[in-house]
């Protein structure tokens, strides 16, 4: 059995294990799937490029359907990544593919541990287009080690945080941050799971290279096997 079946049999034997992400009532609340790969025509570069406008678009496409979250974006090869040389290698392979799940809000949305687990890791990848205030969960599922990691986060939720310290399931651990700590992204948070942190601490590539999709999968579980949103939608 291979870390995602074993990751999937845990799952589904211990439901009781897994709590929220984020405030959701299936019975009051919709999710609104956003898709950022090249079908997307209502936004261009220029918009992408400039944070307030392009915060401005998520906030009104939310606030039109009704919903209260947007969702979307595990293994979603995107082209807004254009936006920031960060994802650029001269000579290489442009990464444009997210590899986490994307839950898009207001900023000062709160944010709460699924699994109980540990602090692994945290930092503040204050770069434009990162992550920004990031932190890392460490899990133990009967002998199966996972990581969580949330970013795009508000500044101030790092100063309580200590290496090695237990987390609760649902306890919450940040809020969704604004554009001016965040990366300079709407507000939003990225939510990813990994088998293997790679030697990372405080950091772990949310964006990767298209051709390298299926060795990227291997240690990149899909979210929603935590997050259950298939349930709501």
């Amino acid at each position: 059995m291979n870390k995602h079946q074993q990751l999937a049999a845990y799952l589904q034997h211990h439901p009781e294990a897994v709590g929220k992400v984020v405030d959701f009532d299936c019975t009051t609340d919709c999710l609104l799937p956003f898709d950022f790969t090249a079908a997307n025509t209502n936004l261009s570069a220029d918009d992408i490029a400039d944070t307030g406008k392009f915060s401005q678009w998520v906030q009104q496409q939310i606030a039109q359907s009704g919903c209260r979250y947007g969702i979307g974006g595990y293994m979603e090869h995107r082209t807004l990544y254009a936006r920031s040389a960060l994802f650029d290698t001269a000579g290489q392979e442009p990464r444009r593919l997210h590899l986490g799940v994307d839950i898009w809000a207001a900023a000062g949305t709160p944010v709460y541990a699924p699994l109980a687990g540990r602090v692994h890791s945290f930092a503040n990848n204050n770069n434009f287009g990162d992550y920004g205030p990031t932190i890392i969960l460490q899990h133990n599922l009967n002998g199966l080690t996972l990581y969580s990691l949330y970013g795009h986060l508000n500044a101030a939720c790092l100063n309580r945080l200590q290496v090695g310290r237990p987390i609760q399931k649902n306890q919450q651990i940040a809020l969704f941050g604004d554009a001016a700590e965040n990366g300079s992204w709407p507000p939003h948070l990225h939510f990813q799971l990994m088998f293997d942190m790679k030697g990372k601490a405080g950091d772990y590539p949310g964006v990767g290279r298209y051709s390298e999709k299926d060795t990227l999968q291997q240690n990149i579980p899909d979210p929603e096997l935590i997050l259950q949103f298939h349930k709501t939608l």
